[in-house]
């Protein structure tokens, strides 16, 4: 007998299988679109990456460019089927940074004004010279992980 992986758990991993239902919206090598079911207004959708990715930090540049291409293409086709006023794209790494659901999706929330949906966060507005000591960390990460 096998031991369950994580992506056995995983309820997207199960929709991807086609083991649970989901309202499919799209689905092309390396995503499927579907119907969040706790959708914040109507047309919220999530785009999911096929294979079981825990977070960002798990994709390769390619499954990061297909999963960004397909919100990108939902976000044209929630404007143009509902007429709304706006799109956010919502995308939550680990628990700190919001996320619930441990494998990598993308929320694309159709939005109108006053629709009740908030996106705000602290505004702590560094000084210069700290955001230009973050902005040499920053590179020296992507130097070495290059």
């Amino acid at each position: 007998m096998s031991t369950p992986t994580q992506a056995d758990n995983c309820v997207f991993c199960r929709i991807v299988s086609g083991e649970l239902p989901a309202s499919r919206v799209h689905e092309d090598e390396h995503t499927l679109v579907i119907m969040d079911i706790q959708s914040v207004n109507p047309g919220h959708m999530l785009v999911l990456v096929k294979p079981h990715r825990a977070n960002v930090y798990a994709l390769d540049d390619e499954l990061a460019g297909a999963a960004f291409r397909t919100a990108a293409r939902m976000a044209r086709a929630a404007k143009a089927a509902f007429g709304c006023e706006g799109v956010t794209l919502f995308q939550a790494n680990e628990k700190a940074g919001a996320q619930t659901v441990f494998h990598f999706h993308i929320h694309v929330l159709p939005r109108w004004e006053g629709d009740g949906m908030e996106l705000a966060w602290p505004v702590k507005n560094p000084p210069r010279a700290a955001l230009e000591d973050m902005a040499v960390k920053l590179r020296a990460a992507l130097q070495s992980a290059a």
